[in-house]
């Protein structure tokens, strides 16, 4: 199972993506958690080899987009676009690749908890809080604790 963050190039410099907090707890030995800096102009070929292969999940809102809905147990690997919500956005509308991958919905039971950004929709999570959702879903609980153990510590900057 791995958990691919296509990521926005402006969130590589931005001190409040969390999408580096899980990369620096799951991308070890295991490489859970891997990124993948998005291009317009040039997808990544690894990418594009991984969904034509299948068992890939999108995390992004059906209400955004059509499309198809799968379970997260029907999922071997996932996509996450780390992004601001409005970049994610571009990310999907300018990659023709992603509008053919089925849907991941998380269904979180609680709001998002993050707090060192603004906009942020009122029912989406941030990126560690999909990792981490994933990671428990996945039965992956111990790795899952130290990704929320390391986003607890980086979101209480905000408070």
């Amino acid at each position: 199972m791995r958990i691919y963050l296509l990521t926005h190039e402006r969130e590589l410099d931005r001190n409040t993506n969390t999408g580096a907090i899980a990369l620096s707890v799951a991308s070890g030995p295991e490489g859970v958690v891997q990124r993948i800096v998005w291009s317009r102009t040039s997808p990544n070929q690894n990418l594009l080899q991984l969904l034509a292969q299948g068992a890939v999940g999108l995390l992004y809102p059906l209400s955004e987009a059509d499309g198809t809905e799968i379970g997260v147990d029907e999922c071997e690997h996932f996509i996450l676009l780390d992004a601001t919500w409005q970049e994610a956005r571009k990310i999907y509308n300018r990659s023709p690749y992603l509008k053919t991958v089925p849907r991941v919905n998380l269904r979180p039971e609680q709001e998002s908890r993050y707090r060192l950004r603004r906009n942020q929709k009122s029912d989406g999570l941030c990126t560690a809080e999909c990792v981490i959702q994933i990671l428990q879903a996945k039965g992956k609980a111990a790795l899952a604790a130290e990704v929320e153990t390391a986003f607890d510590g980086f979101n209480s900057r905000a408070q």
